[in-house]
């Protein structure tokens, strides 16, 4: 029998996290669920907690002390991570020139700064308290943070996490052992959107689509535990790849830019030919 993987779950009091910290259990591994309001989790809790694979800690990604006491103490319960998925965030859609400044820093708090510490964090557990070194860091970012959509705030916010991450891992030493996936999903059946109210729509950007609704069928598309299964194989690949697309409309979306990016690339190239030096 393979040895149980201890999953660190961020963001498991609903969406993915909830749906992942489910599954982690269901295949027998250990779940550590971090969220803001553990309340969602006590059901799972009365189930599992006499187990010794479910650890429930309160945790706010925003603040920094917080982030360093959990992870010390699945130290002291544990002694190993083997996983984390760094999923809490906030989800927001509306245009940039009407969003409020407090929503958008929000946003910025919680899916970058709050990802970028537990990635700080998740990288040191791996090299320093796992025993052999390693471990493997997915990343929660979306389709939006490799083609911005209808919320400017959060795509930046996700372009932020994938920039920062792209450089993780080219700073990590591959005799750490640690592998890191970005995981660009598209739409799927959660309630990241749940902010969505808190940004007005702006009468001047009538001419834009009309904003998509959190029960708006041709928006929710994707199964959320399927994509739970698919998180929960990616964690087992020997070569994770850097980026893993889910969802046709996350393709559809991320092949467009590619093929946009590269055609206007290969239009304008010639305009380098005259930059050298004289």
């Amino acid at each position: 029998m393979p040895p149980r993987r201890v999953w660190f779950i961020t963001g498991a009091s609903s969406g993915f996290g909830f749906q992942l910290t489910k599954l982690v259990l269901t295949k027998g591994d250990v779940a550590v669920a971090t969220a803001r309001h553990l309340e969602p989790l006590n059901d799972l809790f009365l189930e599992y907690g006499h187990t010794n694979r479910l650890l429930v800690l309160k945790l706010d990604v925003t603040v920094e002390g917080d982030i360093r006491k959990v992870f010390e103490e699945v130290r002291k319960t544990y002694r190993r991570i083997d996983v984390v998925y760094n999923n809490a965030g906030l989800g927001g859609v509306g245009e940039v020139e009407n969003t409020p400044n407090d929503f958008a820093r929000e946003t910025f708090e919680t899916n970058f700064w709050g990802a970028a510490h537990v990635t700080r964090a998740a990288v040191k557990f791996f090299r320093e308290v796992n025993s052999p070194r390693g471990g493997r860091l997915i990343q929660a970012s979306s389709m939006y943070g490799f083609a911005a959509g209808r919320g400017g705030y959060y795509s930046a916010s996700k372009f932020a996490l994938e920039g920062l991450t792209e450089a993780v891992a080219q700073e990590i030493n591959p005799e750490w052992n640690i592998k890191i996936t970005l995981v660009e999903a598209g739409h799927f059946k959660t309630n990241i959107s749940r902010h969505r109210g808190r940004i007005p729509a702006h009468p001047a950007y009538n001419h834009l689509a009309k904003r998509p609704s959190v029960a708006d069928p041709v928006v929710n598309v994707g199964d959320p535990v399927k994509l739970c299964e698919a998180l929960y194989g990616l964690a087992g690949l020997g070569n994770p790849p850097l980026r893993l697309v889910l969802g046709n409309d996350a393709l559809e979306l991320v092949k467009g830019k590619l093929a946009k990016v590269r055609e206007e690339v290969d239009q304008y190239e010639t305009w380098s030919a005259d930059l050298k030096p004289e």
